[in-house]
């Protein structure tokens, strides 16, 4: 089967959409003011954020919208998907690493800094005092989706090698690193707790936003058995050749994960966590 990650980031729409933290949500939202924002997304993929708050009536207020992604493909993606939507916003799709844009940003501030399921996957200690500055005084953030140390694939095949490989694919988290440096790794979303206070911001609201994937009558809704697929992909990625698991004993698991999905029986359970505030 090929993979595409444009795919996967299509799939899990739905997911996120009911997984974000609705008491997070309304925080920020009651806490802006009424009128046109001038909003900044980090790791932006195909824009579904941009839908998300078009349908939940954030972006009425009018006002910008700067989405940033580096690969090429997602903003593509994005382009084509929302070039034809009439938004109550103006919209800027920027291809570049964030910390790149960020550094070299001298001039333009925004009111509203939103990451979805990115900061996992980045250095915050790094990036985050950078896209602060970014800010007006003020100025909200809204970091969704930040993975936190639970993965649960059930029902479960062999407990012991269950937990041997999920546990495995945390560690690579952990191991991940973006030129030389650590990443937010498998408990990113705890971390942002202590990371946004020492960056200069202040929490309002965070609550829990995890995903979970469950047929219903057998059935997977909307693309989300390839999400599940996907989500095995990335652990094949990650633990082909790691010396702590033999070849023919991952392969087995993850053959019997995918028949698993074949059934409709595969359950997905992640645990992640939500924050908003302002510096």
């Amino acid at each position: 089967m090929e993979y595409s990650f444009t795919r996967y980031l299509a799939a899990k729409q739905s997911i996120d959409d009911r997984s974000l933290n609705h008491g997070v949500y309304a925080a920020l939202a009651d806490d802006l003011p009424d009128e046109p924002l001038a909003i900044l997304e980090a790791g932006a993929g195909t824009g579904t954020m941009i839908d998300r708050l078009a349908a939940r009536g954030l972006l009425s207020r009018g006002g910008h919208y700067t989405a940033v992604d580096s690969d090429p493909g997602n903003i593509a993606a994005a382009r084509a998907r929302l070039g034809p939507v009439d938004l109550p916003v103006s919209v800027e799709f920027v291809t570049a690493d964030i910390l790149e844009f960020a550094l070299r940003e001298r001039v333009r501030r925004w009111d509203l800094l939103i990451a979805n399921a990115f900061l996992d996957l980045a250095d915050v200690d790094r990036l985050l005092p950078h896209l602060f500055a970014l800010l007006n005084p003020g100025g909200h953030f809204y970091f969704t989706i930040n993975f936190d140390g639970l993965t649960l694939l059930e029902p479960p095949l062999d407990p012991e090698l269950d937990e041997r490989v999920i546990g495995l694919y945390h560690r690579t988290m952990d191991e991940r690193r973006v030129d030389g440096r650590p990443t937010g790794g498998s408990r990113a979303g705890r971390a942002l707790l202590g990371q946004i206070p020492a960056a200069g911001g202040e929490i309002l609201a965070a609550g829990s936003s995890d995903w979970v994937v469950l047929p219903r009558r057998g059935v997977y809704p909307g693309d989300e058995a390839y999400f599940l697929r996907h989500i095995l992909h990335f652990f094949e990625e990650s633990l082909t050749g790691r010396p702590e698991l033999e070849p023919g004993r991952l392969a087995d698991w993850l053959a019997r994960r995918h028949a698993q999905i074949d059934a409709g029986e595969l359950i997905l359970i992640a645990h992640q966590l939500d924050v908003c505030g302002w510096v």
